[in-house]
């Protein structure tokens, strides 16, 4: 194998996009298209969002909701992700999403998207990393399996590939965890 070397670059493989919903002080719903962040601890996230209407949102309602965007509404995704609820009011309707207060946060759940993390702000550090406490996962019953868990046989997360700037949906199942290393024991 060769290598080369890349510089510092956020090149961290899958990187899941994340929907952001939010409410402003009027109870109007926004969501924007994230794809840098993470888990953090066992009930704690982090996403850098920089400056924008959402951001406001989450500073005056302490709250935010992240989606797990997916192959089928990838076209949407983007929107939300490209054009500013700055300048554009109807952002929402004009991106065919439709939500629904969560009963967890003061925040947004996106209906079409089947995944969604309830969040409580916990701190804004820096100036653009927001860090929630996860109170609440809901998922619609499409991607679950017989025991109730969200199952990649049946939810189709895309992921975003921050060199390529491409999205992509994740693949097939290769191993099996804490099962496959046995192998080697």
């Amino acid at each position: 194998m060769s290598r080369k070397n890349l510089g510092a670059k956020p090149y961290l493989f899958p990187m899941p996009v994340m929907i952001i919903g939010t409410y402003d002080a009027d109870g109007n719903p926004n969501a924007m298209n994230a794809a840098w962040g993470g888990i953090v601890g066992r009930d704690e996230i982090i996403v850098d969002l920089g400056e924008h209407k959402t951001t406001e949102n989450i500073a005056v309602k302490k709250a935010f909701t992240i989606s797990i965007a997916d192959a089928a509404h990838v076209v949407p995704c983007d929107y939300v992700g490209m054009v500013s609820g700055k300048k554009e009011p109807d952002k929402m309707k004009k991106s065919g999403f439709t939500v629904t207060k969560s009963e967890f946060v003061d925040a947004p759940v996106i209906n079409e998207l089947p995944l969604a993390l309830e969040c409580e702000l916990i701190e804004i550090i820096g100036g653009n990393k927001y860090l929630g406490r996860i109170k609440n996962v809901s998922a619609d019953e499409s991607i679950l399996d017989g025991d109730g868990n969200v199952t990649l046989e049946k939810f189709f997360p895309i992921i975003y590939d921050t060199a390529g700037k491409n999205y992509y949906k994740l693949g097939e199942k290769v191993g099996k965890a804490w099962d496959a290393g046995s192998a080697l024991k």
